[in-house]
């Protein structure tokens, strides 16, 4: 028997990118709304969630998006970019390096094991595209997402600013070799 969660890629198409908007303006929403004024909240969504952008992220060759979907119904995605610097030494390759860029879940399915069956899926297209390493960013004060992912074996390596609205904050970079 099989279950009704499916977690595959995501085609390339205005549907989808419309519905990552959608997607992805909720799930950063209920995991940071709280920690942040209105005014950054709505800046940053403005600037990363609209259906435009999210078309060109989608049609980026080095992009590749996965979408979770419980019956039909779009419940939680990862971006991922092939060839990431992030982290990364001056003058190292950045080949066989997947940076997870954005993995979220509604927050009505946060404790449901999603996340952590979209982290596994993660894994296999990093295994799929030979890589060597993965590497994310993480906010410094997002306590339950650090204690995710170093569930999985990320370690951190550094830190750099991620500016959401007018606030600079600060991400821990986190790595996990293959």
């Amino acid at each position: 028997m099989s279950t009704p969660l499916r977690i595959v890629a995501a085609k390339r198409t205005p549907g989808v990118a419309a519905e990552l908007a959608a997607l992805g303006r909720q799930t950063f929403y209920e995991t940071f709304a709280a920690d942040n004024t209105p005014a950054d909240m709505e800046a940053y969504l403005a600037a990363t969630f609209g259906t435009e952008q999210q078309l060109r992220e989608l049609q980026d060759p080095h992009v590749i998006f996965l979408l979770a979907r419980m019956q039909q119904e779009l419940v939680g995605y990862a971006m991922l970019r092939l060839q990431s610097d992030l982290g990364l030494e001056p003058g190292k390759s950045a080949d066989n390096r997947l940076e997870i860029v954005r993995l979220y879940v509604r927050e009505d399915w946060v404790g449901t094991g999603l996340g952590a069956s979209l982290m596994r899926r993660t894994l296999e297209e990093a295994r799929t595209h030979k890589c060597r390493a993965l590497v994310l960013g993480v906010w410094e004060q997002n306590t339950r997402a650090i204690a995710f992912y170093q569930r999985f074996g990320f370690k951190a390596i550094g830190q750099h600013a991620f500016t959401l609205g007018s606030d600079v904050q600060t991400d821990l970079i986190l790595r996990k070799g293959l």
